[in-house]
């Protein structure tokens, strides 16, 4: 048991509070063991009709895992460490197929981890605080959750952009990207809330749910992304490797693809060059296959160097200077990419 994620029932709801708060309600291994045990549960009883999912506190739905625990326990064992993946994407995958209405209230930062637990359910309320991010190229990692599978289906490769450079959208964003399903002000939020708990609903649940957040929807104001979107579009779209991404982005003279290549110089060649293959092939695949797909790589990334120089350089130290191995995308083949996808036998992902 956990006091770190609660569970009650409200009505016709099952409410689950990520209540983390000095970690930004990240999800450590028990919280999520804890949470697909309670969705199981809850998906067989008849008296739940719906399931709401919030962030306790005013900063945070769920910054993402537990990146700590992850890396002082997978320098040591890194099966054991990866075997917290397992159980986070069986919960993902219990998610996305969950046979209710799931509704995420993300007002707040939404990263990694927390956008596994939300972007993948039926309704996601962005509100003013809303901080989505998939930053885990910077990290030596890819962003996993099932990334692979919503991200290359945002329109106009916008989640390709998210996903290899980490960047931050505020609600308009999430909004205009797709990533979010409605915004609410909030000074509304609270209202909101109380409505949808108090809210009868009928065999039509997923129309009453949606009534409800109709009332409550707002204008989030302009989306940055929408600048951009015919850059992204023109450089990202259509490209077969992600050195005719580089390519391209090389050869432009714009300020955004200058602005895009700063960033990427950051992050781990490794993990770029993953992301874009991930990317690829999760567009081609059904979300447990892509939950199968991503296991592997996470599993291999727990073996490897830049996840560890990656949370030492932005978490632990917090030099923001990681030493990558390799440093340079030329220094990765195709195989040494490819190894990352192999299958792994026994170890495999099992879903359901």
């Amino acid at each position: 048991m956990t006091d770190k994620i609660k569970f009650e029932k409200t009505g016709d709801w099952g409410v689950v509070t990520l209540q983390n708060e000095k970690a930004l309600n990240a999800l450590d291994w028990d919280m999520v063991k804890a949470m697909r045990a309670q969705l199981m549960q809850w998906a067989s009883d008849k008296s739940v009709r719906a399931v709401l999912v919030r962030g306790a506190g005013e900063r945070a739905f769920c910054a993402g895992g537990d990146i700590r625990w992850l890396h002082d326990t997978a320098k040591d064992d890194p099966a054991h460490a990866a075997e917290f993946f397992r159980e986070e994407y069986r919960n993902n995958s219990l998610i996305y197929h969950y046979p209710k209405p799931y509704v995420a209230l993300i007002d707040g930062i939404t990263m990694g981890g927390g956008v596994g637990i939300s972007v993948h359910g039926d309704f996601r309320v962005a509100g003013d605080s809303t901080m989505f991010a998939m930053p885990e190229t910077g990290i030596g990692l890819f962003p996993d959750v099932g990334g692979g599978h919503f991200m290359p289906r945002l329109h106009d490769d916008v989640g390709l952009y998210y996903a290899l450079t980490g960047a931050r959208a505020k609600a308009a964003d999430c909004m205009a990207a797709g990533i979010a399903t409605h915004y609410t002000a909030h000074d509304q939020y609270e209202a909101l809330e109380t409505a949808l708990l108090g809210a009868p609903l009928s065999e039509q649940t997923h129309a009453d749910i949606e009534a409800v957040l109709d009332r409550f929807a707002g204008d989030p104001g302009h989306a940055p992304i929408n600048d951009i979107r015919a850059d992204i579009k023109r450089l990202f779209s259509g490209k077969e490797t992600f050195d005719d991404l580089m390519m391209a982005l090389e050869k432009d003279d714009s300020d955004f693809a200058n602005d895009t290549l700063k960033i990427l110089s950051r992050m781990s060649p490794t993990s770029m060059r993953i992301t874009f293959e991930q990317m690829k092939r999760g567009g081609a695949l059904d979300f447990d296959e892509n939950m199968k797909m991503e296991f592997r790589v996470v599993r291999r990334i727990m073996e490897g160097k830049d996840f560890f120089e990656g949370v030492r350089a932005q978490i632990l130290d917090k030099d923001r200077n990681p030493k990558w191995d390799p440093e340079s995308l030329d220094a990765i083949t195709d195989e040494d990419i490819t190894y990352y996808f192999n299958e792994l036998g026994d170890a495999e992902l099992i879903l359901p």
